[in-house]
C-alpha cells in the first residue's frame, strides 16, 4: 500500500485521466482512497437507525415538521447541516490517511424547483471543499439525489417512488442545468476532483427499461459540462447499484471515469473481473464509489482486492447513528426511540416540547467529538495495527507473489481463481457462503475461514504502518510442527502460547510503510484461521 502523500503542489492541476490511469495535475499516477460523507446532504433513514420508519430525506423531514412544527423543524436543519459534517471531520479523515471525500448532494439542497441555484446550498459545498483544502484533500462532488430522482427509492429523494429523471422531460432539463451551474461554479477548482454525475441510476426492473435513456442523458451531461468546463474528471456509474456495467460500450470522454459499488458480495477477483475487463478495453481508469457496511474481516479483504488491482476506493459512509461499520457513531440521545417509535408508527408521538429537546440533543451529538470512534474500521481498510486479518485475506497478486501452493483445492464461490485451500469450519455449501454482516458482527465459529498449507506451501499478507514501531506478529492456526513467518523476506523466530497453541513472532521493529508477512509450512501440514498484528 502505497500512500497517496499531501504534497506542496497537490492542487496544482486538475486530477484527470490518462491512458487508463488516474493521475494528479502534475501526471502522477493516484491511488485514491476516501470516504463518503452519507446522510449530510442527503439524509437517510436507516443512518438514523429508522429501520421501519421514514427513509427518504421528505419522509424524515416530514416526521420532524410533524413532531415540532414547522418553524422549529427549519431551524433543525439549518443546525443540522451546520453541525453533521465540520472541519474537524474533514481534519480527521485526512489524518486517518484519505485522500479525498466523495460528497453526495440532493438536488434540492442547491436547486429549487423553478431551477434556481440556492445560495445556501452552494455556501455548504463551498466550505466543504475549503476545509478539504486545507487538510490536502481532494472532493468528489455526487449528486445522489437527482431532480425527479435516478432511483426511485429513498436514496435519491424521489418524490413518488419512480425514477422521473427519465420519465419527465423538465426532470431531465433540470438535471442538466443543475450540472452546467455546477460545472460552471467549479470549473477552476482544482481540490474538486471529479463530477459523479449520478449515483446508482435504474436499479432492479428500471435498468431494463430506461438503460438507453441514461446513456443518452449521460452524453447529453457530458456535453453541457464540456461546454463550461473542459477540465475536470467525469465519472459515470453503471445501473443497478452501480453494478451493471452494460452501457458502457463507448468512450464519451476521454477524460473520464467508470464506478462500480460493492456491498455483501465474495470479496474476490471473479466478483470485479468485469469492471476490470472493461476498463482496459475502453482505456479507462476504475473507482469503487461506494463499499462498505460490513465487518472487518470483509473490508480488509475487499479493501485489499482493490488496492492490489490499483483500484481507486471510496468507503461508505463516515458517520451514522449507532453503529459499529463507520468511523464514527453519533449516540442516540435521551428519547430517540420514542420518535423512532412514531416514524415506524408503533407509538403515538411525544410533546413538541419533549420531541424538540430530543432533536436538540442529537445535534450536539453528531459533533466529531460526541460520537463513539471505531478504529478498527479504518484499521481494516488501510491493514493497520492493532488488526486481526481473517487467513482468507492474503493478496490478490496471483502464485509467486501472494501464495505458492503445491496442491491446493480452491473454494467455489470465494476465491475460485486461487489455487489455495480455503474451508469453511462448518462445511457450509458454497452457495450458502456469508458476506453479509451489516451489523459489524464478526464470522461465527461455523462460518470461519481457515486456509490449509501442506509443507511447501506459503501464503502472504500486507500490513501498514504510519510510524516506525515495534510489533508482535501472531498465528491463530493448528499444526504439528513449527510454522515459519517472514516479515519482508526476512525469517522472523516464533514462540508457541502452551495454551492456545497459538504462534507469534515478537517485538519485530517495522518502519512507516507496507510490509509483507509471509506463513509457510514446512515439516507439517498448517490451517491459519487469522494474523494478528499487535
Amino acid at each position: 500500500m502505497t500512500p497517496t502523500a499531501a504534497t506542496s503542489d497537490q492542487f496544482d492541476g486538475y486530477v484527470h485521466a490518462d491512458s487508463g490511469r488516474l493521475v494528479d495535475g502534475q501526471g502522477r499516477p493516484l491511488l485514491m482512497r476516501g470516504v463518503g460523507l452519507g446522510n449530510w446532504l442527503l439524509p437517510e433513514g436507516y443512518m438514523w437507525g429508522f429501520q421501519d420508519g421514514p427513509q427518504s430525506p421528505r419522509q424524515i423531514e416530514t416526521l420532524v415538521a410533524d413532531l415540532v412544527g414547522d418553524e422549529r423543524a427549519q431551524h433543525f436543519w439549518v443546525e443540522f447541516q451546520d453541525s453533521f459534517v465540520t472541519e474537524a471531520d474533514i481534519a480527521r479523515i485526512a489524518e486517518e490517511g484519505f485522500d479525498h471525500v466523495r460528497l453526495p448532494i440532493n438536488s434540492r439542497i442547491v436547486m429549487d424547483d423553478a431551477g434556481q441555484i440556492l445560495a445556501r446550498g452552494i455556501a455548504l459545498i463551498d466550505r466543504a471543499i475549503e476545509w478539504c483544502r486545507t487538510h490536502d484533500l481532494w472532493v468528489v462532488l455526487d449528486l445522489h439525489g437527482a431532480p425527479g430522482g435516478q432511483t426511485g427509492t429513498n436514496i435519491d429523494d424521489s418524490p413518488r417512488g419512480r425514477p422521473e429523471l427519465f420519465e419527465d422531460d423538465a426532470y431531465r432539463s433540470q438535471t442538466i442545468s443543475l450540472w452546467r451551474a455546477l460545472a460552471e461554479i467549479y470549473a477552476g477548482e482544482t481540490v474538486v476532483a471529479g463530477y459523479d454525475l449520478l449515483n446508482e441510476p435504474l436499479p432492479n426492473e428500471w435498468q431494463n427499461v430506461y438503460a438507453d435513456r441514461l446513456v443518452d442523458l449521460y452524453r447529453d451531461l457530458t456535453a453541457v459540462i464540456r461546454e463550461v468546463d473542459p477540465h475536470h474528471l467525469i465519472i459515470y456509474e453503471g445501473t443497478h447499484w452501480s453494478t451493471n456495467w452494460s452501457i458502457f460500450t463507448e468512450v464519451w470522454d476521454s477524460n473520464s471515469m467508470l464506478q462500480f459499488h460493492k456491498y455483501w458480495s465474495a470479496p474476490d477477483l471473479p466478483s470485479i473481473q468485469r469492471y476490470l475487463e472493461v476498463g482496459r478495453r475502453l482505456g479507462l481508469p476504475i473507482y469503487m464509489g461506494e463499499g462498505g457496511e460490513n465487518n472487518t474481516d470483509w473490508l480488509q479483504t475487499a479493501f485489499q482486492l482493490y488496492e492490489d488491482q490499483g483500484i481507486s476506493w471510496n468507503f461508505w459512509p463516515w458517520k451514522k447513528m449507532d453503529t459499529l461499520t463507520s468511523p464514527c457513531s453519533v449516540r442516540p440521545p435521551h428519547g430517540w426511540g420514542a420518535i423512532v417509535a412514531v416514524g415506524a408508527g408503533t407509538a403515538a408521538a411525544p410533546s413538541a416540547e419533549a420531541a424538540w429537546v430530543t432533536l436538540s440533543a442529537l445535534i450536539d451529538a453528531m459533533s466529531l467529538q460526541a460520537c463513539d470512534h471505531h478504529p478498527e474500521i479504518v484499521n481494516a481498510l488501510m491493514r493497520r495495527a492493532p488488526l486481526r486479518l481473517p487467513s482468507s485475506g492474503f493478496t490478490f497478486c496471483g502464485p509467486g507473489k501472494s501464495y505458492s501452493v503445491q496442491h491446493g483445492v480452491p473454494l467455489r464461490g470465494f476465491r475460485s481463481d486461487d489455487a489455495v485451500t480455503i474451508q469453511v469450519a462448518n462445511e457450509t455449501e458454497p452457495d450458502e457462503l456469508a458476506f453479509h454482516h451489516t451489523n459489524g458482527a464478526p464470522r461465527s465459529d461455523r462460518e470461519e475461514f481457515s486456509v490449509l498449507l501442506e509443507p511447501g506451501d506459503w501464503v502472504a499478507y500486507e500490513i501498514n504502518l504510519t510510524v516506525e514501531s515495534r510489533h508482535d506478529v501472531g498465528l491463530v492456526a493448528s499444526s504439528v510442527g513449527e510454522p515459519a513467518l517472514w516479515v519482508d523476506g526476512v525469517r522472523v523466530a516464533v514462540v508457541v502460547d502452551g495454551d492456545t497453541g497459538n504462534w507469534t513472532g515478537q517485538g519485530i521493529r517495522l518502519v512507516a510503510g507496507s510490509h509483507q508477512v509471509r506463513i509457510a509450512a514446512e515439516t507439517a501440514s498448517l490451517a491459519i484461521r487469522a494474523l494478528i498484528l499487535r
